[in-house]
Order: structure tokens, then C-alpha cells, then sequence
């Protein structure tokens, strides 16, 4: 392992995050390249050594100061009490933008309705802490025991209840299981060790990593979409445009015309462009972004 004081170890998460992931630093420029058989990734970039891990791990190894920073979950920062500093959040998730949430789930037809309902229960669960300091906020004594995965299935045979991770709710509700209630939203974020936070050059790498990716984080779901314009009617296609910010607006040389280019959702490109033809414009081409950065 360097210790060049000019290489950054950054820890990427491993398992359901892992595509989300790299598809992101792809947007944001850099290419990474994952062996089947290591955990050490590679990537155009010379001042960055990459470490595939357990994003339950990677908050651990960046407080011990094995990585310098990482990307991992909030839920897994709390649950091993690490001693990092947040850089930033990073709202994505394997599926969707939406937060995941630690939630406490019961059979449907269980007479649980409330975490009061849990005294003297059992609950399996990942996240242990997380599970039993919950219950302690709520005055509630309960047999928590790890869970080493397939939660879901262990209710209501081996225990009245568990604490599991979702996104959407569909998988709990396809094995007819009912949410209690939740006990945290997560979502990625980008730490860093509290000595490499005061590390100049680091720092100053981490905060053009953290730029870049939030860049193509904003740039998600839109894209670019420019045209020709008759500059009498300039105005309605304008008005007509749901932008993040007033287009920009260009004269064409020697003629009556603008070019009019903005940013948009991609959901709504296929009900804009007819409008906008039916207002003048030509020429209209859409184009994928990468990245926005502010």
C-alpha cells in the first residue's frame, strides 16, 4: 500500500450499491474497472488506490484510518458508532433517488402495532445497535439477535418481528409482511477520516471527487435540449419550457432566428417537443448529460 502523500485510498461499497456506484463515478469521469477476483479496482486516475468492501465495513476502516475516505451508508456510520467526518451526502440508492429505510416489520396478521407491542419479543435484525438503541429510546426490553441475512423469512417461525432494510416496501409486502414502524432513513454518504480531513492536498482531492460526483448525481434524469427559434416567437417557447433556469438565448447570424438551449427532465422531452414544434421551432435536438455542475 503508497503512502505517498499524494495518492487518496478510497473505499467503494460492495454488494447492492456496487453497479449504482460505479455507474456514478463513470458519469462523474472516472473509469473504474472491477476483477472478479480482487477488491482492489482499478481507475484512470494515479492519486486514487481503490478498495472494494462491505459498505457495513468501510465506515470502520476509514475511522481506524486504513482508508483515508469511503463511501458507505448512514445506518452503517451509526450502527458501528465510526468516528468520521461526513463530507457530503450522496442521494442515490440501487434503484431509485429515495432514501432506504430501516424499518420494523411484522407478519400481517400479527397482533404487533406498536414498538411498546415488542416487551419481552424477539427480533432479528443486521443492525443490531441500531435495533437496540431504538428499543431503549422507547422504554422497551427485547431479545435482539444478528441476523446473517434472508430476514424476512425468519418471522413469524423463529421470531416475532425484525428490523430490515427496504427501498420500495414491495419485497415485504410480496411476503405479506407489515411495517411497524421506521426506525432510520439512509442514504450514502462520502467520509472521510478525521486525519486526512486535515490533510490539504487530500482534502482538496476529496472535495473535486465529491464535486464531480455530485455533478452527475444533478444531472441525473435530464438532459440537454436545444433548437431554432423565430425570434418573434421567442417568447411563447420560453414560456413553454419547464428549465431549471432561464434559458440561454443566442442570436443567429445574419437572420431572424435564435438558438434557444436549456435543461430539462427527461420524463417530460416527449410532451414538450411537439409543443415546441407547434410554436416554431426547429431543429431540435436532445442530447444526454453527464454532469451539472453549479
Amino acid at each position: 500500500m503508497s503512502e505517498s502523500k499524494n495518492t487518496l485510498r478510497l473505499g467503494l461499497p460492495k454488494g447492492s450499491l456496487q453497479e449504482p456506484t460505479l455507474e456514478l463515478f463513470k458519469r462523474a469521469g472516472f473509469n473504474v474497472v472491477v476483477s472478479s477476483r480482487s477488491y482492489r479496482p482499478t481507475v484512470d486516475d494515479d492519486e486514487l488506490e481503490l478498495r472494494l468492501l462491505r459498505a457495513q465495513e468501510i465506515g470502520r476502516y476509514v475511522d481506524h484510518g486504513f482508508l483515508d475516505c469511503g463511501i458507505t451508508g448512514r445506518d452503517w456510520i451509526a450502527e458501528n458508532g465510526a468516528d468520521v467526518e461526513v463530507i457530503t451526502d450522496l442521494r442515490y440508492s440501487k434503484a431509485t433517488s429515495k432514501p432506504t429505510r430501516w424499518v420494523l416489520v411484522v407478519p400481517d396478521d400479527s397482533p404487533i402495532q406498536s414498538v411498546k407491542d415488542l416487551q419481552g419479543k424477539r427480533i432479528a435484525t443486521e443492525a443490531v445497535g441500531l435495533t437496540q438503541r431504538y428499543l431503549e429510546s422507547h422504554g422497551v426490553k427485547a431479545e435482539v439477535e444478528f441476523s446473517w441475512g434472508a430476514t424476512e423469512v425468519k418471522v413469524p417461525e423463529l421470531v416475532d418481528a425484525i428490523v430490515d432494510i427496504t427501498e420500495t416496501g414491495s419485497s415485504l409486502r410480496a411476503n405479506k409482511l407489515r411495517i411497524v414502524d421506521t426506525l432510520m432513513e439512509s442514504y450514502p454518504q462520502f467520509v472521510s477520516s478525521r486525519a486526512a480531513a486535515k490533510d490539504a492536498w487530500k482534502r482538496e482531492k476529496m472535495e473535486t471527487i465529491v464535486m464531480l460526483l455530485k455533478g452527475a448525481l444533478e444531472a441525473r434524469d435530464k438532459v440537454g435540449l436545444k433548437m431554432n427559434v423565430p425570434a418573434a416567437k421567442v417568447a411563447e417557447v420560453v414560456a413553454a419550457l419547464p428549465s431549471q433556469r432561464s434559458p440561454t438565448v443566442s442570436q443567429l447570424a445574419g437572420c431572424d432566428w435564435v438558438a434557444v438551449e436549456t435543461v430539462i427532465s427527461e420524463a417530460t422531452v416527449r410532451l414538450i417537443i411537439p409543443r415546441l414544434k407547434s410554436l416554431g421551432a426547429e431543429g431540435i435536438v436532445e442530447y444526454p448529460l453527464n454532469k451539472i455542475v453549479h
